[in-house]
């Protein structure tokens, strides 16, 4: 076995961090969540929406006070003015001045409307419990997207890991095509062939690095890009591997956030309803006004009339609004908000079934590649193992280079399988704890 060490230990050697690896900060998927959760648009402005509800819900009880109104006004009066009697005399005059100062305090206080006050109160309320709801259920969406992106980049990460250790058996290769061509044992096709295919994975490095530092910058973007400008992520994409789909369906209508939402958005629409059946009912209200009124004349062409005439008191009463015929608005926005309660209903049913079957469906992928990655695992060790011996026998001339390379095909291929099924086996656990709504706590 020792004759293995030599090609071993290169590929071991390449498997290591580069040196720029080691100069870029670490940012941890814990860390890229939290920048996440600050910095996110999409949580943002949820967030902004659910404290404009809560400002409604703070002035909700607006609606139980009476509404009280102040005017004041004042008028100057310049007027000519001319007067005929019965008895034959006229009386006229030029520039008659006065000042009228009126003014008043009115209120009004509706006391019975259908309840339908109370139930708007209700309906606001509800609306702002719909705002958190949504945040919730932008959060888990954000989470389950920084997730998925930060391991794609961990995944790509271990690929371009992979893509330099057949790099260093394919050098190694040219090296040992360069060595027999010198000495009359080999070809040269052979030599131009290891050329070709080191170069082809030259390409694949260089168009990893570029796909890696796509990812990373779509992960900035979803950071609401306070994220470094150069950073490095972790080496493995962890897994649990012991979800349980029965656990999951349990209670999943009170924990899924969308089904919350779709089942306030029932709620809201009820109380709707309810604001639409209140106006079949007359209302009551309380009506009260303070006026003051002044008229102050200069002079009057009139002898009866007064030169200051002053007027102030308190009146109040009761009005009664009773519909009678409103071209049947009110039963049109009855049936309406009823036609959308079994709309919003339908659309909970819809919705359900469709966790339902994607949550079954995510399962059997994720319990598929639990099962793929066990099997990946083993089998990348036979592949690499094969390497090794591989090429220690094409460095001895014992195979071929086609050999080698199918051997090189083989660990490829295990270590795309390999990658894929951790990714996909992660991507899975974590649609399934969004959608059970167990991302955020």
């Amino acid at each position: 076995m020792l004759k293995f060490i030599p090609a071993l230990a290169i590929v071991l050697l390449l498997t290591l961090p580069s040196e720029k690896a080691f100069c870029q900060p670490l940012l941890t998927h814990e860390a890229a969540l939290a920048a996440a959760l600050e910095h996110n648009y999409g949580i943002l402005l949820a967030r902004n929406d659910s404290a404009a509800a809560a400002i409604d819900v703070a002035y909700a009880n607006g609606a139980f006070l009476p509404r009280i109104n102040a005017t004041v006004g004042t008028v100057w009066n310049n007027n000519n003015q001319r007067q005929e009697f019965q008895d034959g005399n006229v009386r006229e005059a030029s520039g008659v001045k006065a000042n009228n100062i009126s003014g008043s305090l009115n209120l009004n206080w509706t006391l019975f409307d259908g309840m339908k006050m109370f139930t708007t109160k209700e309906k606001i309320e509800e609306i702002a419990r719909l705002g958190d709801v949504n945040i919730k259920n932008q959060v888990v969406n954000t989470v389950a997207d920084v997730t998925n992106n930060y391991y794609s980049i961990v995944r790509q990460k271990q690929q371009l890991k992979a893509i330099e250790e057949q790099m260093a058996v394919s050098e190694e290769r040219v090296k040992v095509a360069e060595r027999k061509l010198s000495t009359g044992l080999g070809s040269k096709p052979e030599l131009l062939q290891a050329r070709v295919d080191l170069n082809a994975q030259k390409a694949n490095q260089l168009q990893q690095m570029t796909l890696i530092a796509q990812l990373k910058e779509q992960l900035n973007q979803l950071t609401g890009m306070k994220l470094p400008e150069e950073f490095n992520v972790e080496e493995e994409i962890p897994f649990n591997p012991n979800l349980n789909l029965g656990e999951i369906q349990n209670n999943i209508a009170s924990s899924n956030p969308s089904l919350i939402l779709a089942q306030r958005n029932i709620g809201i629409a009820q109380l709707t309803l309810k604001e639409n059946k209140a106006d079949r009912y007359p209302t009551l209200s309380f009506n009260s006004a303070y006026n003051f009124n002044r008229l102050d004349n200069q002079t009057v062409v009139n002898p009866f009339q007064p030169l200051i005439s002053r007027s102030n008191g308190l009146n109040f009463g009761l009005t009664a609004n009773v519909p009678i015929l409103n071209n049947r608005l009110v039963q049109r926005n009855i049936e309406q908000a009823q036609i959308n309660i079994e709309y919003l209903q339908l659309a909970y049913a819809d919705r359900r079934t469709q966790i339902d079957a994607t949550l079954r469906n995510t399962f059997r992928d994720y319990d598929y590649q639990k099962q793929a990655l066990q099997l990946e695992e083993e089998n990348i060790e036979l592949a690499k193992e094969n390497v090794v011996i591989a090429l220690e026998r094409f460095r001895q001339g014992v195979s071929t280079y086609l050999e080698l390379r199918e051997a090189q095909k083989s660990l490829e291929d295990a270590y795309n399988r390999l990658i894929a099924a951790r990714y996909n086996a992660k991507v899975a656990e974590t649609e399934l704890m969004r959608l059970k709504g167990d991302l955020v706590k």
